[in-house]
């Protein structure tokens, strides 16, 4: 293996484990989506090598593994943040103001939504329903449901938003004035 392959940069038994992986499928190219689910699990997300080695030892084009990879919205391809947010904008939670109350997140945050950098600290993302619709509107913040935010009382949001973290100023975690 050449010194400068993205895999030189991944840890020894990560690249061991994930040979053992792409074993257990026997080596199946049709198996490349559950491949990518596992070695996602191993990294919290898909490195340049992993895919690379992903493709090699499923004897698969890379160009091929990067489609499937960069196809699926639950492969990401970026080392992910210290911090998720995800705001529903299924039906009932929209109708409540879901996208009023992303918009809002996004401006506290100085992100934007559904760009998985985020600020480096928070991500923010949505989803099409969390199935609490008579719960609207609501978030998971480090997967933690919050539901019945107060998208009528601006005073009352804040606070609940500044409770979970989502202080204003582009690289709070934590506290901060609203």
């Amino acid at each position: 293996m050449a010194p400068s392959s993205p895999q030189a940069d991944l840890p020894p038994q990560a690249v061991e484990r994930t040979t053992r992986l792409i074993r257990q499928h026997r080596g199946r190219a049709d198996a490349l989506i559950e491949v990518l689910h596992q070695v996602q699990e191993l990294y919290g997300y898909l490195p340049a090598g992993a895919l690379a080695q992903v493709a090699r030892e499923l004897k698969l084009p890379l160009s091929r593994v990067h489609g499937v990879a960069s196809f699926y919205h639950l492969f990401r391809l970026e080392a992910p943040t210290a911090h998720r947010c995800a705001v529903c904008l299924g039906t009932a939670c929209f109708v409540k103001g879901g996208g009023e109350l992303a918009a809002r997140i996004e401006r506290r945050l100085g992100l934007r939504l559904d760009d998985p950098a985020g600020n480096g600290t928070w991500a923010l993302e949505h989803v099409s329903c969390l199935g609490a619709c008579g719960q609207a509107p609501v978030l998971v913040v480090d997967g933690q449901l919050e539901p019945r935010l107060p998208m009528d009382d601006p005073a009352a949001l804040d606070a609940r938003l500044e409770a979970l973290g989502l202080a204003d100023g582009a690289g709070a975690a934590c506290g901060g004035a609203s």
